[in-house]
């Protein structure tokens, strides 16, 4: 891999999941198991990339509080890079609750991510030498539209690719204004729709459909993830369907941070695309057995060990 870093820009926060015993009944309490972790998108996928050995910077906003201490011990212990964490006084630090389904699936979440907002040009100005030294950019769509504009307004200055990720639906729209700058954008099925007049997607024809699409609007790389259902992928060289790893799902929070990490990898080692995307789907099917966030054992040794079994 070339000198340089990966510089990862957006959220950092706690994850609270749920994970109930049996059937949920609303309207009254259900037995499971809560537990908690560091997480958010951006972070998470940092996390990936840094435990994949790709020197990663993070920029971030995390209160002064214990929990925004918890991130940055975490990051830091991961191989992250977070000298340059914007620490807020009297902020909180982000939070993501999830409740899972007794398959371990996304029931419902609630996302509180205000502390974003002091992720703001002028931060991102303060660290434009970091631009300059990167090997790609990584940004999520919490980040407020005037914080994107800097952010691909100093990657084209410093010829930076770019990487995103939509996040949710309701904040998917926020990277429409930079479609055409892309290289790599990897929406949900959840997601596609909100994203620029893509379809819906919910097989194997659709979802491809959507990736076109994004490639039709600039993206270099599109890939649209279903879960259960496979990812399915497109770029000016043609398109493919990954059909998803039959696996015991234990939890299904932050599979798609691992493929984005792992994805990421892939491409800046130089390696075909086809490739890339099969390191991607490889790092978000053990990630989809493990209960954490991110696979704390995640390696190029065991991405490839798995990829050639």
């Amino acid at each position: 891999m070339d000198d340089g870093h990966v510089l990862v820009i957006g959220s950092a926060g706690i994850d609270v999941k749920a994970y109930p015993h049996g059937e949920l009944h609303w309207g009254t309490p259900n037995l499971g198991r809560v537990r908690n972790s560091v997480g958010g998108v951006a972070r998470n996928i940092a996390e990936n990339l840094a435990r994949l050995e790709v020197p990663t910077v993070l920029l971030t906003a995390v209160g002064q509080d214990s929990a925004g201490r918890r991130v940055l011990r975490a990051c830091g212990r991961a191989g992250i890079k977070v000298d340059s964490v914007r620490q807020v006084a009297d902020g909180r630090t982000g939070t993501y609750m999830a409740l899972l389904r007794p398959d371990r699936q996304l029931h419902v979440a609630i996302s509180d991510f205000e502390i974003t907002d002091a992720i703001d040009p002028d931060y991102v100005r303060a660290y434009e030498p970091l631009f300059y030294e990167a090997r790609m950019v990584v940004v999520d769509a919490t980040l407020q539209p005037e914080t994107l504009a800097v952010i691909f307004d100093l990657a084209r200055t410093y010829r930076v690719k770019v990487a995103a990720d939509p996040t949710t639906p309701a904040l998917a729209s926020r990277l429409c204004p930079f479609m055409d700058e892309l290289a790599l954008v990897v929406p949900n099925a959840s997601e596609t729709s909100a994203l620029c007049g893509t379809v819906d997607a919910h097989d194997r024809d659709t979802a491809t459909d959507s990736a076109r699409h994004l490639v039709s609007l600039g993206v270099e790389i599109a890939v649209v993830t279903m879960g259960e259902a496979g990812l399915a992928y497109a770029h000016s060289g043609g398109s493919g369907y990954i059909r998803a790893v039959q696996s015991n799902i234990v939890d299904s929070t932050g599979a798609g941070d691992a493929f984005s990490g792992a994805a990421i990898f892939g491409l800046l080692n130089g390696v075909p695309i086809d490739e890339a995307m099969r390191l991607g789907a490889t790092a978000a099917s053990l990630t989809l057995q493990s209960r954490h966030t991110v696979l704390p054992n995640i390696s190029q040794e065991l991405l490839y060990d798995e990829l050639m079994a």
